[in-house]
């Protein structure tokens, strides 16, 4: 699926193969990284295929899995299926430090505060740790899980690395020795799909979950202070189906000032805004629902604190929201968004099509199962198989007794 995010002043976006970077205040060149023209993996480079179900590298399309952006914004990373990690600088301009490579396919990256580590997710439960100094040096194995990883978040402090799996579970461990775990925060009943530590609130976690619920940790702790059913806020459903399908949360976003907290949910034309609330206890506060004339495809917030938002239209892939007076509305004259509009309408085709294909959540989805139901119902199925043997062999004995009367 298509991302967005800021590095500075300039909007970045992933589509299919490729990484566009645009500045939003000047009119320079738009940087684009094609990974489909990148290095390719050496023949001698070890390959392990086991984490990605027998494939190999030869298998990759190249299409973009992650990015992430440094906390000074002077770094970008990006990953695709390939199995490349690709490190940029982009300030003063746009420059490939390094391309490695990873063991197994990446769910999530993210850099350290201090901007000395990447670490990287991957589909069979691990994270490595890459060295930003040392550019071409491997990866190092940091911790393991027994279940898929799909969002990945740190402390301010870079004490604490957070995990979270298919398996619902969200793991908080010391990030130099991640074998002490510090606690478990734990109550979502699906796959949690997003995770942050709001800036402003260091202690605090937000999780999204395929529950359709959002909630507010302690995370040193694990205890859990607030939770939401996002589904509680959205328009009625039109119908039965829409009634049982829940929401899963792709993407928590939160302004740079912390005032605003912003929630995705996938395929849903609304994104639900969270307040802090500083009377008394601290804590969030449902604010506003604004509902988009198209479904969302990912959202970000700009330095500014405006949220500019990437939609499934071709007429206006792009808009820009603004907070005026405890409502949010459209920018569309916006200059910034005159400018990076032109200069992303090139790439909507690819984007597009790389649109046409299956929710990224449908096959994380947990299945129940009753075993008790299905034990009876072949309970069932023996005991008519038995009286009709028993019936076919009654038949049997009859005919026999009877010719041998005859």
């Amino acid at each position: 699926m298509p991302a967005v995010g800021f590095c500075g002043q300039w909007f970045i976006f992933t589509c299919d193969k490729k990484l566009v970077a645009i500045h939003t205040k000047q009119a320079r060149a738009s940087f684009v990284f094609d990974c489909s023209t990148a290095e390719k993996k050496p023949n001698n480079t070890k390959d392990v295929s086991n984490g990605d179900g027998g494939a190999s590298e030869e298998t990759g399309s190249d299409k973009v899995l992650a990015f992430a952006v440094s906390p000074s914004g002077k770094l970008v990373a990006l990953t695709d299926d390939s199995k490349r990690l690709v490190l940029f600088y982009c300030e003063p301009s746009w420059q490939c430090i390094s391309i490695r490579w990873v063991v197994r396919r990446c769910t999530s990256l993210m850099f350290s505060q201090a901007e000395d580590q990447l670490l990287a997710t991957d589909k069979s439960g691990d994270v490595y740790s890459f060295s930003v100094g040392e550019p071409q040096r491997e990866g190092e194995l940091k911790m393991g899980h027994l279940s898929m990883l799909l969002a990945m978040s740190m402390s301010p402090d870079d004490k604490f690395i957070i995990t979270a799996d298919r398996d619902e579970k969200i793991r908080v461990s010391h990030l130099r020795s991640p074998y002490n775990i510090q606690s478990f925060c734990l109550g979502h009943q699906q796959f949690v799909s997003a995770l942050l530590v709001p800036p402003g609130h260091p202690h605090w976690l937000l999780s999204g979950s395929g529950d359709g619920t959002m909630k507010l940790w302690d995370y040193e702790s694990g205890r859990k202070l607030q939770s939401w059913d996002l589904k509680e806020h959205e328009e009625t459903p039109s119908s039965e189906a829409d009634k049982q399908k829940k929401p899963a949360v792709c993407r928590i976003s939160c302004s740079p000032d912390a005032r605003h907290v912003a929630v995705q949910c996938e395929r849903a034309s609304t994104v639900h805004f969270f307040t802090v609330d500083q009377d008394g206890e601290e804590k969030l506060v449902p604010h506003r629902r604004l509902s988009l004339p198209h479904c969302p495809l990912d959202m970000t917030f700009d330095p500014e604190g405006q949220l500019w938002v990437l939609m499934d239209s071709s007429d206006a892939p792009l808009q820009i929201y603004t907070d005026r007076r405890d409502s949010w509305e459209s920018d569309s004259e916006s200059p910034e968004l005159i400018r990076v509009t032109e200069a992303f309408k090139p790439h909507w085709e690819t984007l597009e099509a790389s649109l046409r294909t299956d929710s990224r959540f449908e096959h994380l989805y947990k299945v129940n199962f009753d075993n008790v139901a299905a034990y009876l119902q072949k309970k069932q199925q023996r005991l008519e198989e038995q009286l009709k043997r028993g019936g076919t062999q009654k038949a049997n004995s009859n005919k026999k007794a009877r010719k041998e009367k005859l």
